[in-house]
């Protein structure tokens, strides 16, 4: 009998080569969660043994807690039925032409040699599945002393580095979704960047699971040191299945005093995905992050990136988009810790909603009681392009500190009829009217993105609409 946990109906919509499935080609493939497929995998990775007494914790942590209640339906996750680690038929290249036909056409089809190739990025990594299959970087950054590389590889050569940084900005015991990620982490990318040193074209990590059925783990590190700076970027994507995958990837991000680090992320997972995420910064004195991101696809999304302001004047700023629509439930937003005096925060998100779908956000403001003279502003906007669609915004805030200033504000509201009537008096559809409404609502994050990842945000938006509302 076919387990009915594991199918879910997709909706039918043309992605185009979000879609490009790839026969599925590997050397080593694992199910199910337990303590025999956690000593498998780090033995397959010949891991020292502080990292297989983590996955052992993280495994006990993952088993012992209970799915969130508070947010959308997870009964549908079930580990045991997942691929958690698939190593693909590749080795580690760092020439495009060293990577198999098939895995090089799709990340071409993707746009990331081309990206590359026009000096858009200054260092490029790709991972297929559970494993990374290409990286590389400028040598320019090389002799300055930027170490851009897959984890696996950092884990290697730069050990006292990570071991230093790893599961410390995010626990294991987090919640269960991390405990999860520390089990079963493969792949993902280690940046260091020393102090003094800009790397001011972007770098950017491309994570596509092929595999259907399966789960992605990836760990992203990221250490940018005193008086420094970095942009990185981030893009997901995975073809569409009638069955349940998931992705718990973790990204830890440590910003040294008077550095910056811009995160720019484009998620666009199929809809049989669950997206559960968790990212987290640490900033010290001065320290600036700057979140950038959309979010698309995925039958459930949970992920709230969240900075922790460590050090007196440090500042987080997050800019961000998401689209539910028939059949998702996008429950994404962010989240402050004011540890320090004269920190501040700035929160800005959009969200759209169709079809029945939901777009929520969800956030927290924290001041902690020796933090003085802080500020934090939120702002939620939420378009709903139906009577069927639903957006919640669910804020918390706890201030311990009277001394601080802070303010939320929320707006959710339908697309406007008098709007739409205007634009059709002007010569437009009423289909091309609300994607000029539409499209107009998401500029503002268009705006902080690379001009190629802002197109790219485009045109997921267009695919969303395209033939759907109305």
């Amino acid at each position: 009998m076919e387990n009915k946990r594991k199918k879910t109906y997709v909706e039918d919509l043309d992605r185009g080569i979000y879609d490009r499935k790839d026969e599925v080609k590997y050397r080593s493939k694992i199910k199910g969660l337990n303590e025999e497929v956690i000593r498998m995998i780090s033995e397959e990775k010949n891991e020292p043994e502080w990292m297989l007494d983590i996955r052992l914790k993280a495994l006990k942590i993952f088993n012992e807690t209970p799915n969130p209640v508070w947010g959308p339906d997870l009964s549908e996750v079930d580990i045991d039925d997942i691929i958690t680690y698939i190593r693909p038929d590749a080795d580690l290249s760092d020439t495009w032409e060293s990577v198999p036909d098939y895995i090089r056409d799709t990340f071409d089809a993707l746009g990331i040699q081309e990206a590359e190739k026009e000096l858009f990025l200054s260092g490029v990594g790709a991972q297929y599945d559970s494993e990374v299959v290409y990286h590389n970087l400028q040598q320019s950054l090389i002799d300055q002393g930027v170490i851009y590389t897959d984890f696996e590889t950092g884990l290697k050569e730069y050990e006292d580095i990570v071991k230093k940084h790893y599961a410390k900005a995010i626990s294991p015991s987090l919640h269960k979704y991390a405990a999860l990620h520390y089990a079963l982490s493969s792949g993902g990318s280690f940046i260091y960047v020393p102090k003094g040193v800009r790397v001011d074209i972007p770098l950017q990590s491309y994570y596509r699971l092929n595999a259907p059925g399966a789960g992605q783990f990836e760990h992203t590190l990221i250490v940018v040191e005193d008086d420094a700076y970095c942009h990185f970027i981030e893009g997901c994507s995975a073809p569409r299945w009638n069955q349940t995958n998931v992705h718990a990837g973790g990204v830890e991000l440590y910003v040294g005093k008077n550095s910056t680090l811009r995160f720019s992320s484009i998620e666009n997972w199929s809809r049989n995905m669950y997206n559960l995420n968790t990212k987290r910064a640490i900033v010290e004195e001065n320290g600036s992050i700057q979140w950038v991101g959309g979010s698309f696809g995925s039958k459930v999304s949970m992920l709230y990136p969240t900075s922790v302001l460590i050090g007196e004047g440090a500042k987080a700023e997050m800019v961000t988009i998401s689209f539910g629509s028939r059949g998702q439930v996008i429950d994404n937003g962010a989240s402050t810790i004011h540890a320090a005096s004269n920190t501040s925060s700035n929160i800005i998100t959009k969200s759209i909603s169709k079809g029945g779908g939901e777009a929520n956000f969800r956030g927290m403001v924290k001041v902690l009681e020796e933090a003085k003279n802080c500020k934090s502003t939120v702002s939620c906007e939420s378009l709903m392009l139906d009577n069927e669609s639903r957006s919640d915004t669910i804020p918390y805030i706890e201030v311990k500190n009277k001394s601080c200033d802070l303010g939320h504000e929320a707006k959710i509201g339908r697309i406007d009829d008098q709007v739409i009537y205007y634009l059709m008096t002007r010569g437009f559809s009423e289909e091309e009217a609300k994607s000029i409404v539409v499209r107009g609502f998401a500029e503002p994050i268009a705006k902080e993105l690379p001009m190629e990842y802002a197109v790219e945000m485009n045109n997921l938006i267009n695919l969303e609409l395209e033939g759907t509302i109305g």
